[in-house]
């Protein structure tokens, strides 16, 4: 488990996920009357930027302003509660003893979110152990009413052991916001210049299935080449089956 995965992302690098960044921001602005603590999880396959959204969110002005108390731990195959509480206290910015027993962690945790509003990002839960789950929410419940955790995940069961909050399913980008993401990052400044690459680039692009990541990741292999053969032999390339 790593202490620190993410840094702030500029909005303006991030194409299409307006609408999703306002629904999840609005999820968060809600208050249940029956809980102080209640859990958003975002779910999709990997590259489609769920911790990307995350990132926006927890960063959005209104978001800091609301919560006291912002925490971020990365999870992902190991969901270990002692070494979890360990991680969000020193993300916090609580100096702990590393020695410290599961119980004495408990107690820090608890002192630290008391009486405070607080919102936790989970990023990349694999874990399905019902019993892990309850043992970690259960000492989270301290926060005052309006506290949330954001769960991303790529497993819909990872999701329903979380509560009884309906996930947030994130879906590919439609066709326009993949081509302008696209365009983004395969040619200098932004700008397509090469109409004799158009076609080419919308069956790359076609091919990519609206997931930003394999997006990115081709258009940085296509970066400033502007040769058709270049383009032709990437969009005809057996790696797409995978």
């Amino acid at each position: 488990m790593s202490h620190i995965t993410h840094s702030f992302v500029p909005p303006q690098i991030v194409i299409g996920r307006d609408d999703d960044k306002k629904q999840i921001i609005n999820l968060l602005m809600q208050q249940d009357a029956d809980r102080n603590v209640s859990v958003i999880p975002i779910v999709g396959f990997g590259g489609l930027g769920k911790s990307t959204l995350a990132k926006l969110v927890y960063y959005n002005e209104g978001v800091v302003s609301h919560f006291q108390l912002r925490m971020w731990a990365c999870v992902s195959e190991d969901f270990n509660v002692t070494t979890l509480i360990q991680e969000i206290l020193k993300f916090a910015n609580v100096t702990i003893d590393e020695n410290l027993c599961i119980d004495q962690l408990q107690i820090h945790l608890r002192e630290h979110i008391k009486d405070n509003k607080f919102l936790l990002v989970l990023d990349d839960v694999w874990n399905e152990d019902d019993n892990k789950w309850s043992e970690l929410i259960g000492l989270l419940l301290g926060g005052c009413i309006g506290s949330k955790i954001i769960v991303t995940t790529r497993n819909s069961s990872v999701a329903i052991i979380t509560g009884i909050t309906p996930t947030y399913d994130l879906k590919g980008l439609p066709p326009k916001d993949s081509l302008s993401l696209f365009v983004k990052f395969a040619f200098k400044e932004g700008h397509d210049q090469y109409p004799n690459l158009l076609e080419i680039r919308k069956e790359i692009v076609r091919k990519c299935k609206g997931i930003p990541l394999a997006i990115k990741t081709i258009a940085n292999i296509l970066y400033s080449k502007v040769d058709e053969d270049e383009w032709k032999f990437v969009r005809d390339n057996e790696i797409w089956n995978l």
